[in-house]
């Protein structure tokens, strides 16, 4: 992992998050999202898209004190305690959604930050001191639509602002195995492992098209709710500046990939 940023463009990232459960705990995932926050330094905002945020239409939260949503089940009560008080920031809401004209985009009032992003967040940046706003992902668009957004919202990398896909590569709740906590199933890390050969070459619209990929596919991906996440990040790529890093690709309990993707400016803008 780099130790510092050497521009003043802010890197993309996306986070494969996991159960919630990693807001509490310190592990290889929740140790890595620490080091990012560390290398990155304060950005001036952060915009994230996470898998757990799903609309008609696209929204922008807008607020400017965005509420901690607990938007889960059956945990311990400690997670429901945890609250992440990061400032929201309406002007940037208003600029993002200019730049995403003529798209419609609401400035939306009521959602805040749901655990895709302050599980993450509480790792990365404890202070809750940067201001943080979430983009919606609109379901009935296709996938080419949510990767040319990440497209229109590449200047704010040289505006300060960190961009953030938050799902998993491979998310398939409904085959998770207890009994291989450590690794994945085999047709889980071959497709973990083609994701990353397929971002490593600069081939990211192959991704756009992750409903042709195969058997694979359709077992990593049953919903894309966790997979369109990166298709924002993967359309705020500078493939003339940006370096790539993948962290911690490694599957668990199955069929859950952990790998996360970092884009590093390279250059100066």
């Amino acid at each position: 992992m780099k130790t510092t940023v050497p521009s003043t463009r802010m890197p993309a990232l996306f986070i494969g998050h996991g159960t919630p459960m990693n807001a509490l705990e310190s592990n290889e995932f929740t140790q890595s999202w620490a080091r990012l926050g560390e290398c990155i330094g304060k950005p001036k905002a952060i915009l994230v898209v996470s898998a757990h945020w799903q609309t008609r239409g696209v929204a922008v939260t807008a607020m400017p004190r965005p509420r901690t949503i607990h938007d889960f089940g059956a945990f311990p009560q400690a997670l429901f305690d945890v609250r992440y008080p990061a400032p929201g920031d309406p002007v940037l809401a208003a600029r993002i959604a200019r730049l995403l004209e003529p798209l419609s985009t609401q400035l939306d009032q009521q959602w805040g930050l749901d655990h895709g992003t302050w599980s993450i967040l509480v790792h990365m940046y404890p202070r809750a001191d940067v201001p943080v706003l979430q983009l919606s992902m609109d379901l009935t668009q296709p996938p080419s639509l949510h990767y040319e957004m990440g497209e229109r919202l590449r200047q704010l990398r040289d505006e300060g602002v960190l961009i953030v896909g938050t799902g998993n590569i491979v998310h398939n709740l409904g085959m998770l195995s207890f009994a291989h906590p450590d690794s994945g199933f085999e047709w889980a890390e071959r497709f973990q492992q083609r994701c990353l050969d397929i971002v490593a070459n600069g081939d990211d619209r192959d991704l756009v098209k992750f409903q042709t990929l195969g058997a694979d596919a359709n077992r990593a991906i049953p919903g894309p709710d966790h997979f369109l996440p990166l298709l924002y990040v993967l359309g705020a790529r500078d493939h003339k500046d940006d370096a790539v890093e993948f962290i911690t690709p490694k599957c668990v309990l199955g069929s859950l990939s952990m790998m996360s993707i970092a884009l590093w400016p390279s250059a100066l803008p």
